[in-house]
Order: C-alpha cells, then structure tokens, then sequence
C-alpha cells in the first residue's frame, strides 16, 4: 500500500490499545491519543484547569527536558507510518516529535518498560498545529509499544499507528476466527462503501450500532454487492457468522459467501441464504477445502455488522506464520525507521 493509512490502527482502542504511561497529563487525559473518532471541540467547555480539549495536553514545561506518553498496541505489528494529530490545538501544539518502539513479551509495567532498548521509528522532527501529521516508517520489525514524545510539551489528540498485525501464532491453533483483523485478516476488495467502511466487519467484538458496520449506497441497477477478505493466512472454514445488527430496515435480503483456494479458484462456502435484519446468523460449514480469502455477497446491498469464519489454519500456514514471528522478533533488521514532517 503506497498510502500508509490504508493500513489498520493497531493501537486504537478498537483493537485493544491503550496509554500505559505519560510525564504528564494535566491539561487532557493521555487516554484520548488512542480513541477511534476523530477530535471533538467544544468552544466554550471549560473545567478548573482551563479549556477542555480532547486529547492529551501538558502543562507549559518550565525546565529542561520533553514530554512524552507510551502506547500499547492492541495487536502487535510491523509499523509502516503513524499520525501525530493535533486537531483543534493550536497555539498549544508541540512544534517537533518523534516516535521510538519497542518489542516486549508478556506485559510489562511502565517502570519495565524504561529500562528496554528502544528503537527510533521517527526522529525527532517538525510537527505543526491543528494538523493531521504524518510520518512514514520503514522498520521490518514487530512492536508492541510506541513511545511518543513531543518537545518540549503541549497538546496532541490522537496518535495512530498503522501497519500490518503479527499476532502471536501460539494463540492461533485450534479454531479461531481466520477473518478477524486481530489475527491478520484485512479487506482485500469491496464493490462499495458509502456509509460505512468494510473493514469494520472484521473488529473485534460486537458492533456498536450501524456505524460501527459496512454499509453500502442503495443500488439502482443490476448486480450486487461484495467485499473481500484475506484470511490470516489458508485454512479449513468449520463455521461462519453473518450479523445484521442494527441493520434494520437496511439488511441485505440474501448474502452467500465463497472461498478461494488459490488453486481451484472460487467455491462456494454458503449458497445465497436469506437473512433477517438485526439478527445474528450462524451456519455450519461441511467439507470445506483450504481458503486463504472469502469473497461475502449482499443481495441486492445493504448492511452487516460483522463477519466471523471460524476455522482452523492448516499446518503449512501456521509453520509459515511461526516463521514470520521469529522473523520480525527483535533480533531482526536494524529497528531504524525514517519520518518526514
């Protein structure tokens, strides 16, 4: 992807991100750096300590040194760019930054943290206010935290990490959800997206009402609707779930889903079934070959919640995952990254 931001948020709070730790917090909560929406502002909300913001504001620094506030992601990954935001911040902005990681086992308090080596993803560099600013980054490697710092303090509200999930294969056996964006599924294609992105049907948990699912326009002429979806990697469908929640008076009447082999090409998975709005469908899924993508129909369009194909990998793919984890383990590539304002 040339566009770094195609790639999921791993440390939204979506997929189970969050603040460990910040220097300081007076002004905002470092809690907001990791909230899915964007930036909301509020003119005249103000508390005992001053303006509101929603973010995570320092106050004015008066000594030597810099600010800083450390993330966990939700699912470990190899970060191609992330986005220091400083909406709605601007004579209270941080004029540079920088971003280092790190990869940890298990997990770590913030004092254990401090005492890891930790790689530069971004040097310090220029940021401006009221900006969404992006920075590339060019490590192979895995991470689990991003440390962010800005110089020499002041007001950040959200911070994201985009890149491509490497979760542990040791929580991949048996049967697990092979779609799930936590385990390395991703949206390959889709026919439309009008009112709500595709690749909310593969994020953990149940949705949160219809916004929080894919939802196409209203179709006017011939065909249906589609999206894609890479699975983690090949592997036996056991079963599928197919969720309309929410979707009440916009529900597709029919969906069916397909599996490619990357062989035989495209099979059918599920015939074109009727489905009910609001509801969440399961069926059974007999003598499946190995797929590593799923093509979901919607007949004639409409919305879904989520989709679940519970499987297990085959023993080929979960080898090939193992590798790749010792791969991009710390011991690989140099952990050097490149950023630019």
């Amino acid at each position: 992807m040339n566009d770094f931001t195609a790639w999921p948020d791993l440390a939204s709070r979506r997929l189970g991100g969050s603040v460990v730790a910040a220097s300081d917090e007076l002004f905002a909560e470092k809690e907001n750096l990791v909230k899915p929406e964007p930036a909301a502002f509020a003119a005249g909300d103000f508390g005992p300590r001053g303006k509101v913001y929603d973010g995570w504001e320092t106050r004015r620094r008066r000594e030597p040194g810099h600010d800083h506030a450390v993330v966990r992601l939700g699912v470990p990954g190899v970060v191609h760019g992330v986005v220091v935001d400083t909406a709605w911040f601007r004579g209270n902005y941080p004029p540079e930054a920088s971003v280092e990681a790190v990869c940890a086992d298990g997990y770590p308090a913030p004092a254990e943290l401090e005492q890891l080596g930790w790689a530069t993803l971004v040097a310090r560099t220029t940021a401006r206010g009221d900006t969404a600013n992006h920075y590339p980054v060019t490590s192979p490697r895995r991470w689990t935290h991003l440390r962010l710092s800005i110089y020499p303090d002041g007001g950040v509200a959200r911070f994201r990490v985009h890149g491509e999930p490497v979760p542990d294969p040791a929580f991949l056996t048996g049967t697990v959800d092979l779609a799930a964006l936590e385990h390395g599924g991703r949206v390959l294609d889709c026919s439309d997206a009008f009112f709500g992105s595709a690749g909310n049907l593969i994020m953990p948990g149940q949705a949160r009402g219809m916004a929080d699912g894919w939802e196409n326009a209203r179709r006017r002429g011939p065909g249906h609707d589609y999206v894609v979806i890479g699975l983690a990697a090949a592997g036996v469908a056991r079963r599928v779930e197919v969720d309309t929640s929410y979707f009440v008076g916009n529900a597709p009447g029919w969906v069916g889903l397909a599996g490619d082999d990357a062989a035989g090409g495209w099979h059918e998975l599920l015939p074109r079934t009727r489905v009910q709005p609001d509801t969440r469908h399961q069926w059974v899924v007999a003598g499946s070959r190995p797929v590593s993508q799923v093509r979901l129909d919607v007949f004639p369009d409409g919305g879904l919640a989520r989709l679940r194909v519970h499987g297990e990998l085959t023993p080929e793919s979960l080898t090939a995952l193992q590798a790749r984890w010792r791969e991009t383990g710390s011991g690989s590539g140099s952990g050097s990254g490149s950023g630019s304002a």
